[in-house]
């Protein structure tokens, strides 16, 4: 790993991209990193674009700003596609992550990426058959780990677990749904 990775996520309000950097946080310091994990937003309603950010490092982190030159980015809706510049500040050998079924290999195209890595899975589907409501934000974590390897998967399956426990104490469904949905998304992430 870097000595720093920066991750940006974007959604849509309800999506749960603000959610999403933060369990996945707790996964960082459930294995013994450094994090920092925010949103950015401001009078924003349901369904208005958000953006939140993961930093993940060895080493203490004394930054204190938004993310502007993510290593990674994770989109959770692709419609935001061509109305957000979603890889603003994605280096050459950057990931983008997205929420679709169609093939990476469109989206590489389409935002016009030469040498970055492009990964596809369809988190809405996933989250509709084990959540039972379109909100893509825990698959795209598992895709995430899939696509970046900045975790180990079952230690961050544990870590996020707990974290969901804490939340969802009388609604093991809920509990048991995220888990199935983070996991079939590290399945069926495609590459480009």
């Amino acid at each position: 790993m870097a000595k720093l990775t920066e991750i940006r996520w974007h959604g849509r309000g309800g999506q749960g991209a603000k959610t999403a950097a933060l369990l996945f946080g707790d996964a960082v310091l459930g294995q013994g990193k450094y994090m920092q994990a925010f949103p950015e937003y401001g009078p924003e309603r349901m369904g208005a674009p958000v953006q939140s950010y993961n930093r993940i490092s060895d080493e203490p982190i004394n930054l204190h700003c938004s993310v502007t030159e993510p290593q990674v980015v994770v989109v959770l809706d692709p419609t935001l596609i061509g109305t957000v510049d979603v890889i603003q500040g994605l280096p050459t050998d950057g990931t983008i992550i997205i929420n679709t079924d169609r093939p990476a290999s469109k989206f590489k195209e389409m935002l016009g990426l030469n040498t970055q890595k492009v990964y596809t899975v369809d988190a809405s589907k996933i989250a509709k058959e084990t959540i039972g409501r379109d909100i893509p934000n825990t698959p795209m974590m598992g895709a995430l780990v899939k696509a970046t390897g900045l975790l180990d998967f079952e230690d961050m399956l544990k870590e996020t677990k707990v974290k969901l426990t804490k939340k969802f104490r009388n609604k093991p469904e809920v509990i048991d749904g995220n888990i199935k949905a983070i996991r079939r998304a590290y399945e069926e992430l495609k590459a480009d």
